[in-house]
């Protein structure tokens, strides 16, 4: 089976290549999953050489000048030496090497750029680090960036981002319900609305009604209660928004298909990061009942339609049972169908997995429910200790 550890270019550059490589084997795992293009992060860091880790937006290699000329979107650079010799490296110890790639999360881009980011129902551009995945210079941006980490000569391009977000506000005092979050999370610029009429969406009132409904509740109408489904948000919304937020997935889809495309003309395949799973249970690995399979659509996420045009995806199993894990795995599965790669991203510690049994029984618990890889998230991020569960999980 195979299987690989994640890690991140600051780790490397902290412990060095060799010290982190020859960890890397001890741990029983197939390969690694560097990052490549990353998010700016405030990480705390039990064995680096920083115990508070600052990550910055950046690209850490060299960009091809002929993928990026012309293009009003490029990524900051980062450390720009960081794969130098990392392939040699890990092939002299037997190890694959996959490229992780985050596309549409981007502060630096977007603060830049104002006008790639998402737009809510009231007008606002209120989240920089959320590149519109409508937006064509955005879908330029992500073909390039896809095609210069595929020339890395990666394994495989593990595609983080590539979909729409969830709400994200650093404050917020004002009782909004799941459903008026969401509400208040998609995307009205000018090609989202475009798109969705096109595909018959009225698009106009679909706006007007996320306006109408999250203004009364920040003026101080009760929240909605329940979990978002699609049943509940009919009720509360409307069809038009429903329509609207089903259009999402169309965005989502084509998009993914440009890359996956971009990918292999390269001669590489793509990993698609589906990360429902971490919305559900990154904070305390207890996700809400409904599998994140079927949660997926909340961001344009459709895996019945990707698993036509992609042959591998990852599924973030951020959760403290197995059965959870087994459960999310193989409602993946019948999503993507039959032929298709399904990779089980486990925490090895907290709060996911407090014991080296735990940790086991969810391994064990992917694989029964079909998954064909497990991978681990992440060596920076977990003490050694933690990083010691990982070969008994395997074996």
């Amino acid at each position: 089976m195979d299987s690989s550890l994640y890690v991140l270019v600051e780790d490397l550059r902290g412990e060095g290549v060799e010290k982190v490589l020859n960890r890397v084997r001890e741990c029983g795992v197939a390969g690694i999953t560097v990052g490549a293009v990353h998010h700016g992060s405030r990480d705390v860091t039990p064995h680096g050489l920083s115990k508070l880790t600052l990550r910055h937006d950046g690209a850490h290699f060299d960009l091809p000048d002929d993928l990026f000329a012309g293009l009003r979107l490029v990524p900051p650079a980062g450390y720009t030496d960081a794969f130098d010799g990392l392939l040699e490296a890990c092939r002299a110890r037997g190890l694959k090497l996959h490229g992780r790639t985050v596309f549409l999360r981007n502060g630096t881009l977007g603060a830049q750029h104002p006008d790639v980011i998402v737009r809510n129902c009231f007008g606002d551009r209120g989240y920089p680090t959320d590149l519109c995945p409508a937006h064509p210079e955005v879908r330029q941006y992500a073909v390039a960036l896809a095609r210069s980490v595929a020339r890395l000569g990666v394994d495989s391009v593990v595609a983080e981002g590539l979909h729409y977000r969830p709400l994200k506000a650093e404050r917020l005092f004002v009782p909004l319900g799941p459903m008026d979050a969401y509400l208040m999370a998609l995307c009205f610029c000018g090609f989202c609305m475009a798109r969705a009429s096109d595909l018959g969406v009225d698009a106009d009132m679909a706006r007007e009604e996320c306006a109408r409904i999250v203004g009364g509740v920040l003026d101080g109408d009760p929240p909605a209660e329940g979990e978002v489904t699609r049943a509940a948000l009919t009720a509360y919304a409307g069809p038009d928004v429903v329509s609207y937020a089903g259009a999402r997935c169309e965005t989502v889809t084509t998009l993914v298909s440009q890359v996956a495309d971009a990918v292999a003309s390269e001669g590489s395949k793509l990993v698609f990061v589906d990360p429902t799973g971490a919305v559900k249970g990154y904070r305390d690995g207890l996700p809400s009942p409904v599998l994140a399979a079927h949660d997926a659509w909340q961001l344009g996420v459709d895996p019945v339609a990707l698993g036509d045009l992609v042959s591998s995806f990852a599924v973030l199993a951020y959760a403290r049972d197995a059965a959870r894990v087994a459960n999310d795995v193989g409602a993946y599965l019948r999503s993507v169908g039959k032929g298709r790669e399904v990779r089980a991203v486990l925490r090895p510690g907290y709060p996911d997995s407090d014991s080296a049994e735990r940790l086991t029984a969810k391994v064990r618990g992917a694989r029964a429910a079909g998954a064909q890889a497990i991978d681990f998230y992440a060596y920076g991020l977990a003490s050694h200790p933690v990083l010691d569960r990982i070969p008994h999980a395997l074996s």
